[in-house]
């Protein structure tokens, strides 16, 4: 089993992690998303025990905006197609080794930047190669909690879920 408790940062992709993947394109060209609040709440959660999040997504998007300042996600990277080079930058520029670092994702854009770092996550409703190439499968879908989940799952195998609790039952 690997070692989790060195997990500083959680990179999220959106599209098919955060949401179910469906795009609702309105008739005045507005973009509606639905987000999962399990999974905003299991960011604040992933927050608060000190950790940080970014969001890495391959589309431009104002919903994916708003929920970022929402949940008071300040590291946002949209519009990127080629996910892999600016990962690297970002985390030179925060100075974290890929071995701190979690990537959720669930197409074959993400595998570069999953294989790359220390841990990484699939959702339930992910291609297969990705599927393949993750250390961790979610039993949940993407929009659906996924995120919650892979939250919990590191923050209890490195041993910080107990210390959480406490603040929440003080």
């Amino acid at each position: 089993m690997q070692n989790l408790s060195n997990i500083k940062m959680l990179i999220l992709d959106v599209d098919g992690v955060l949401t179910d993947g469906t795009l609702v394109i309105n008739t005045d060209g507005s973009e509606t998303k639905f987000f999962n609040s399990l999974d905003g709440h299991g960011i604040k959660m992933w927050k608060r025990s000190g950790h940080d999040v970014a969001i890495l997504s391959g589309r431009l998007s104002e919903p994916t905006t708003h929920r970022a300042k929402q949940l008071e996600i300040e590291h946002v990277f949209q519009d990127c197609h080629d996910k892999l080079p600016l990962l690297k930058e970002f985390l030179k520029k925060v100075n974290l080794a890929p071995e701190e670092v979690a990537y959720i994702g669930d197409d074959i854009v993400d595998l570069p930047s999953m294989r790359y770092v220390g841990f990484s996550i699939a959702v339930a409703n992910a291609v297969d190669a990705v599927k393949e190439h993750s250390d961790l499968v979610t039993t949940r879908a993407g929009g659906d909690g996924a995120v919650r989940e892979a939250i919990e799952y590191i923050l209890k195998k490195s041993g910080k879920w107990q210390t959480l609790m406490e603040k929440y039952l003080a």
